[in-house]
């Protein structure tokens, strides 16, 4: 019985996991990388807690379910979330700490956040977020400035081919508002049937509304409206509907500007894109790539959710899903390798000063050095630590067993040499 409680410590709850050794170090790299892409198109970072209160996230700022969320309490009472999704906590940082600011505020974030979901087996419920948010510019330039910069984090990465889905909230809902849906829970679900790709849903609700058959058309085609630039032309023919078609002739103009990015190839568009999230106003996007069915990248423009908590501005903001790209890169063969830079020092305790005093000299020079003492080692017992050195990521081996001479070994090959320690000291 007690051998089966400890068992069952060494397993992580279900939708969260380790990561460590190689993998860890790679997602770091990764993680540095794309952060290098934001700073250098000006943002600067943010950091805001793992947990928040609960009104942060509530369903009036159009985020997560309440029964998706991880709830706790503290001392007082107060019922506090771990953060499903970072937006908001940025939205209630600029109101607090930019109030009065007016001109452009460009923001960047990497942080974990924690959705209680249990759609389908296998899925994440704690994923590792790097993103940008664009405060106090409601222009086109703007929104082709984040897609921008999505598409050269993504290319930053290694991924060779993908594409990024853009569409606009705004075109769902001045047909739900023309429409005269009225009941939320409606239109939660119209969302969903046409999210899904659900034509048969669509039809079953669509048919049970007082409007006119071309806009039931309408929502009966959405779920068809995808492809190249060209859905936009044949979007504008299904309907006279001004806001409508001001959506489709914002999401042109962007595509003119990510011609001039150069990045063209990577668009496509989707009319029926929709979102979680209900605080999107404007242009919305998702990218996907080869052998993963989850958005590597989500993003898209809402206006309405900073004044929320007391500054009236527009904002725009871009996510990268860490966990979804890393799984992404490794199907397709595109991960980077760690080249095994550190360096295992060992030595018999008569020779830890050397040892020491070796260690501390390469560290001053950059290196990274681990120390172990030892016993005794027979010069050909050195190839026994080979496969440790390879777990640990380890390139090399020195052992200290003299006054003069330390034996260097290889990990890759297990080739030994002799040198003299003022010799190699002089090389380094």
């Amino acid at each position: 019985m007690v051998n089966d409680m400890k068992d069952k410590l060494l397993h992580t709850p279900e939708g969260v996991r380790d990561i460590y050794g190689n993998e860890c170090a790679v997602r770091l790299m990764l993680q540095k990388k794309l952060h290098q892409v934001l700073k250098l198109y000006g943002f600067r970072d943010i950091q805001t807690p793992s947990f928040e209160f609960f009104d942060i996230f509530s369903r009036e700022r159009g985020t997560v379910a309440s029964k998706d969320m991880y709830k706790l309490f503290d001392k007082e009472g107060n019922t506090m979330v771990l953060r499903p999704d970072i937006t908001p906590s940025i939205a209630r940082c600029v109101a607090k700490y930019y109030k009065d600011e007016e001109l452009p505020i460009r923001l960047s974030y990497i942080g974990n956040t924690y959705i209680n979901s249990t759609a389908y087996q296998g899925k994440l419920k704690e994923v590792t977020q790097l993103g940008a948010e664009l405060i106090n510019d409601d222009s086109i330039e703007a929104d082709a400035e984040m897609l921008a910069i999505t598409i050269e984090c993504l290319l930053q990465s290694g991924l060779k081919e993908f594409q990024l889905e853009i569409g606009n909230a705004d075109f769902f809902r001045s047909l739900t508002l023309e429409a005269g849906f009225d009941n939320e829970e409606d239109v939660y679900k119209l969302r969903e049937l046409i999210e899904n790709k659900n034509m048969f849903g669509v039809e079953e609700i669509v048919m049970t509304k007082d409007i006119n058959d071309e806009l039931k058309q309408i929502f009966l085609k959405l779920p068809e409206l995808f492809g190249s630039i060209d859905i936009l032309n044949h979007g504008k023919t299904l309907t006279n509907n001004p806001r409508a078609l001001s959506a489709i002739d914002r999401l042109e103009k962007l595509y003119d500007i990510m011609i001039e990015y150069g990045y063209e190839k990577y668009i496509s568009f989707d009319l029926a894109m929709l979102s979680k999230y209900d605080y999107y106003t404007g242009i919305i996007f998702k990218a996907y790539t080869y052998k993963t069915g989850e958005a590597i990248a989500t993003g898209g423009r809402y206006d309405n959710l900073v004044g929320q908590f007391g500054k009236d501005c527009p904002s725009i903001g871009l996510a990268l899903v860490i966990d979804n790209l890393m799984l992404a890169l490794s199907r397709q063969n595109l991960l980077p390798s760690i080249d095994a830079s550190d360096t295992l020092i060992l030595y018999s305790k008569k020779y830890r000063k050397q040892a020491i005093n070796l260690a501390t000299y390469f560290r001053k020079e950059g290196n990274n050095v681990a120390l172990q003492m030892s016993g005794d080692i027979k010069e050909e017992r050195l190839v026994d630590y080979i496969p440790y050195m390879k777990q640990m990521n380890i390139g090399g081996l020195l052992y200290i067993n003299n006054d003069n001479d330390i034996i260097l070994m290889d990990a890759s090959k297990g080739d030994r040499q002799v040198v003299n320690i003022n010799n190699l000291m002089e090389s380094v």
